[in-house]
C-alpha cells in the first residue's frame, strides 16, 4: 500500500498488485551452466547464424523470401487456430474501423501466398514469422513471442513422395552443418552440435511405435 503523491492523513492510498513470476517448473536450467559468449558476443552470434542458415535455406531449397503479416483480418480465414483452444491476441485499427488478429502461425497464409505470388513447382518462399501465442506452455524452446523461419515450397503430386521428403530433410541438415561451419570459424569457443559430414537417420512412426510401444 501506498500514498497516490499527496500529503496528509487524508490522502488516498492506492493499492499496487504485484504479478506473481512467470512459471519456470518447465525450465531446464543445467547446474553449473556457463555460456562460452558474454552476453554483446551472443547477440552477435544469434544474427550470424540467423544470416548464414538464412542463404544456405533459401539455396538448399530454391527459396525467396517474402514479408509476412504480423496480424490479419479474422474474417479471412487466415491465421491458423493451432488446437483450436489458443486464444489470439487482437485489437482494434481506427482506420479500418475493424478488429484484427496477431497471428499464432502463417500455415494457411504460405499456401495463399504460393498462389499469389506465382510459385513454379520446385520453387518457394520462406519468411521471418513473429506471432504472439498467449496460451503457450512455456519451456525453453516455447515463449510467448514467437521469432522463427517459415517456409512453403511448390511441389506436384508426382514429387509428393518419401524420396522428396527425404532429400528435403537432408537439405536442411546441410544448411545447419554448414551453418555450424560457418559459426565454428568465427566462434572457435562455441561446442559444435554435428561431427563430421550430416547423415541423418530416418525412422517411420510406425517403427518408433514397435520399438517404443
Amino acid at each position: 500500500m501506498e500514498k497516490d503523491g499527496r500529503s496528509g492523513p487524508d490522502a488516498p492510498t492506492i493499492e499496487r498488485k504485484v504479478s506473481p513470476p512467470m512459471s519456470i517448473q518447465s525450465l531446464i536450467l543445467p547446474e553449473g551452466y556457463h555460456s562460452s559468449l558474454d552476453i554483446l558476443d551472443t547477440e552477435i552470434a544469434i544474427k550470424f547464424v540467423k544470416d548464414c542458415f538464412e542463404r544456405e535455406l533459401a539455396a538448399a531449397l530454391n527459396l525467396t523470401r517474402v514479408s509476412a503479416p504480423f496480424f490479419v483480418r479474422p474474417e479471412t480465414g487466415l491465421n491458423d487456430d493451432l488446437n483450436g483452444v489458443e486464444r489470439a491476441v487482437s485489437f482494434d485499427i481506427k482506420e479500418l474501423g475493424a478488429q484484427v488478429q496477431v497471428v499464432h502461425s502463417l500455415a494457411k497464409w504460405k499456401r495463399m501466398a504460393l498462389k499469389a505470388y506465382g510459385f513454379r513447382p520446385g520453387f518457394g518462399l520462406y519468411t521471418d514469422m513473429n506471432a504472439i501465442r498467449r496460451d503457450e506452455d512455456l519451456d525453453n524452446l516455447h515463449s510467448v513471442y514467437v521469432d522463427q523461419w517459415d517456409w512453403e515450397k511448390v511441389i506436384t503430386p508426382e514429387t509428393r513422395n518419401l524420396e522428396t521428403l527425404k532429400e528435403t530433410v537432408q537439405a536442411i541438415v546441410r544448411a545447419m552443418w554448414e551453418t555450424q561451419r560457418q559459426l565454428a570459424v568465427r566462434f572457435p569457443q562455441l561446442p559444435r552440435l554435428f561431427e563430421g559430414e550430416p547423415s541423418p537417420a530416418f525412422v517411420t512412426a510406425q517403427e518408433l511405435e514397435d520399438r517404443y510401444p
